[in-house]
């Protein structure tokens, strides 16, 4: 079965053989244990699961990875949440005395989502997306990943794809995990530039001067502007879509530009004509003219969920998390080849789990070494897994998962060897 022939009418077949042989636990244990640096790191976190039929079943927690494996493979959720770390147990809070349950730590994390651009995207709308479209999750990731290392200073971001229509990151620094909601509306404050809802026209001002963040962002979108906004979109093209572009425009440029547009049809000539007359007007105004740069943010800079971002109890759907209604898993995006990623290539749980059905060669000595291995049984177990996902198109996306987990590893190690130090030294 293709990857295009996924029926969510087969998932409660597919999700116990996912869970049983491709989901990959010892990585997922091992990111958000974090090295074990501190206590009750993994037993305190809370997982939310949706099972069959939307039933939702919150504050979940695990004392291992064994104990995450069974209960999963038990209740082979439909999708997976991850939320915060907590005081206590989660699974025990009904036991804990009123108001002592706290969300204490959580990764820093980022949701964007493809719907938020309908009032800028003419190919698609709603949960409908495309590679035209698509663009707009490259650039996303790009303005915000570059400002999370250079501007904040995290080095540990995990960028994953929804399965459907977005991207979710994971600012997975201790740092990050540790800030609190005040700091968290900060950072999200600082990387929202579009402002407004429906009822706003002009969603991006600019004021002088204007910030690095937003220069370097600008550079970001003028590399993708021309093809994305002026063709794949035609934003001067059609009537409507340049009456929208014209209303972002001052008055007295605006009546200028209108006649121009009589004459010239073609969209890449009228959109140097819009460029044009903003500078004429930066060279004559007093204050600052930047309404093309405010048009490119408009059209192009990321839109991003405040509210996921700012709580600390937020939940987020986890990676490697199965979408029910296109069947794609929630995949780690590699940023160095992010404009190779093609939301339409991510594998389905059909493609995959049919994938483990193909003899591949070598299977018969495999067995073999397994009958020998069977002295070691759960080493047995995870070897197979090993082995089951390496047969399947999720191969490429955990091998990724595990250069992420090994970068994470190194500064567990150094903080570890701080830690141990400042003991000596008491």
């Amino acid at each position: 079965m293709p990857s295009s022939d996924y029926d969510p009418a087969s998932l409660p077949d597919l999700l116990p053989l996912y869970y049983r042989r491709l989901f990959p636990f010892s990585q997922y244990y091992r990111w958000l244990s974090y090295g074990g640096v501190q206590k009750n790191y993994f037993q305190n976190r809370e997982f939310s699961f949706t099972l069959k039929d939307d039933i939702y079943v919150r504050y979940q927690s695990f004392s291992t990875q064994n104990e995450l494996e069974k209960e999963m493979q038990k209740m082979n959720p439909y999708k997976i949440d991850v939320g915060a770390v907590y005081s206590h147990r989660p699974s025990q809070h009904n036991t804990v005395k009123s108001g002592t349950f706290q969300a204490l730590e959580k990764e820093l994390v980022f949701d964007i989502d493809m719907t938020d651009y309908d009032d800028v995207r003419s190919c698609c709308s709603a949960a409908d997306i495309c590679s035209k479209c698509w663009t707009l999750m490259t650039i996303a990731i790009r303005i915000l990943d570059r400002a999370l290392r250079d501007d904040f200073g995290f080095q540990h971001r995990l960028w994953v794809y929804s399965g459907r229509r977005g991207v979710h990151c994971w600012v997975c620094d201790e740092a990050a995990r540790k800030l609190s909601v005040a700091a968290r509306s900060a950072v999200t404050e600082y990387l929202s530039l579009v402002k407004g809802g429906d009822e706003t026209v002009k969603k991006v001002v600019l004021t002088e001067p204007i910030h690095p963040f937003i220069s370097n962002s600008l550079d970001v979108v003028k590399e993708y502007f021309t093809q994305y906004a002026l063709h794949d979109q035609d934003l001067m093209g059609s009537k409507e879509s340049v009456e929208k572009v014209l209303a972002l425009v001052p008055e007295d440029a605006r009546s200028y530009l209108q006649q121009e547009f009589e004459k010239e049809k073609k969209p890449d000539k009228r959109w140097k004509l819009i460029m044009t007359e903003a500078k004429r007007k930066q060279s004559t105004a007093k204050k600052g003219q930047y309404f093309e740069k405010e048009i490119m943010l408009q059209y192009c800079y990321p839109r991003l969920d405040a509210n996921v971002s700012k709580g600390v109890n937020h939940l987020l759907k986890s990676p490697f998390s199965v979408h029910p209604k296109t069947g794609r898993i929630s995949v780690p995006i590699d940023v160095s080849e992010l404009d190779k990623f093609d939301p339409f290539s991510v594998p389905t749980i059909s493609l995959i789990c049919e994938e483990l059905d193909r003899p591949r060669p070598g299977e018969e000595k495999e067995k073999l070494e397994d009958g020998k291995e069977k002295e070691d049984e759960k080493d047995a177990i995870e070897k197979r897994k090993i082995r089951d996902y390496k047969r399947t198109s999720l191969a490429k996306y955990i091998k990724y998962f595990d250069q992420f987990l090994d970068g994470m590893a190194r500064s567990w190690k150094a903080e570890r060897l701080r830690k141990s130090d400042l003991q000596k030294e008491f």
